[in-house]
């Protein structure tokens, strides 16, 4: 086997993979996209109705991985100092002490984050981006194994802040999910009434922080083919309308990826060639990943919004237009 693989690191991650897939029926895209996001330092945008197993499955991530976990509920009279922590003056000494938000945790999930003011959510961006978050002058710095997935609510957007494109683009991926079929439904129900039940206590971690981080390293490792990287570029490239070599993406984008974009899309390859167990990344690699990884980053024209036309159409065009190597 190829040195990306030499250790046990694979073999972990293997069965962290199959511990969630046995607690999150119905959602494997979700977790490979949690698992890819993970290895590849990434945040994640997750859409999709309530119900559907957002917070259990970044819960059982945390605790598969030895990580501490955080749920922010997001809400329109939150203020940044409820996410970063604020200054509390001590009467006793006469000084001000740090006292730390609910961000210094390796896992975060950001409930409905576009139900708070933009000052929140640029705090909870700042620190996606940075690693760090300044209170008072002072600047302190995030764990090093640190992820935020945020959830939108497609179904209500009364009291809502929608995310700006500019601050969407700090997402490494948006994932869609949606209503489990009738099959895994019945299999939730049985699995719930189990777990009333036996009531046995959480699962014992299977990774450490410290074997993420040397997984990341491993992906360095993975083999990215001339030809595959240029079929990256080209997909990226051909989202920009003034160049596109996609006629109906010329009429129906506005503004296209931006080079944060084809970044993404080559450490989520690289994390999902590893994850498969091959030393290189493949062009299904790339157009697996080329929706999840764009459809955020694109800025429609007014046009193809009043023909009902989506990012994901857009993006059904981009495949289709560029040739693949």
């Amino acid at each position: 086997m190829s040195e990306v693989f030499q250790t046990d690191v694979l073999t972990e991650f293997q069965s962290l993979r199959t511990c969630l897939e046995e607690q999150v029926l119905g959602q494997e895209t979700l977790i490979e996209r949690m698992l890819i996001a993970l290895l590849a330092d990434g945040h994640l945008l997750v859409e999709g109705p309530p119900g559907l197993a957002k917070t259990r499955s970044v819960k059982a991530l945390a605790q598969g991985i030895a990580g501490k976990f955080q749920r922010i509920q997001f809400t329109p009279d939150m203020l940044p100092a409820d996410l970063t922590g604020s200054d509390i003056f001590r009467p006793e000494t006469g000084t001000f002490e740090f006292i730390q938000g609910p961000l210094f945790h390796s896992i975060i999930l950001a409930d409905e984050i576009n139900r708070a003011p933009a000052k929140v959510q640029s705090a909870l961006l700042e620190s996606m981006a940075e690693r760090q978050i300044t209170v008072g002058g002072t600047t302190y710095h995030l764990p090093e194994l640190f992820m935020v997935m945020a959830t939108q609510n497609p179904l209500e957007h009364e009291g809502t802040y929608p995310l700006p494109e500019a601050q969407l683009d700090r997402f490494m991926l948006h994932v869609r999910i949606d209503y489990p079929e009738k099959a895994v439904l019945r299999r939730i129900m049985d699995l719930h009434r189990s777990e009333l039940l036996q009531s046995e206590p959480e699962p014992a971690a299977i990774l450490e922080p410290h074997q993420v981080m040397l997984a990341r390293k491993q992906l360095l490792g993975i083999h990215l083919d001339t030809h595959v990287q240029e079929y990256m570029i080209a997909l990226v490239d051909a989202t920009h309308p003034q160049r596109s070599s996609v006629k109906k993406l010329r009429e129906w984008i506005r503004w296209g990826a931006s080079p944060r974009a084809a970044l993404a899309l080559e450490h989520g390859c690289r994390a999902r060639a590893w994850l498969n167990q091959r030393d290189y990344i493949s062009p299904e690699d790339v157009q697996n990943l080329a929706a999840d990884t764009l459809r955020h980053r694109l800025v429609l024209d007014f046009r193809a919004v009043a023909q009902n036309i989506t990012a994901d159409d857009c993006i059904v065009e981009l495949i289709r237009g560029v040739p693949a190597p």
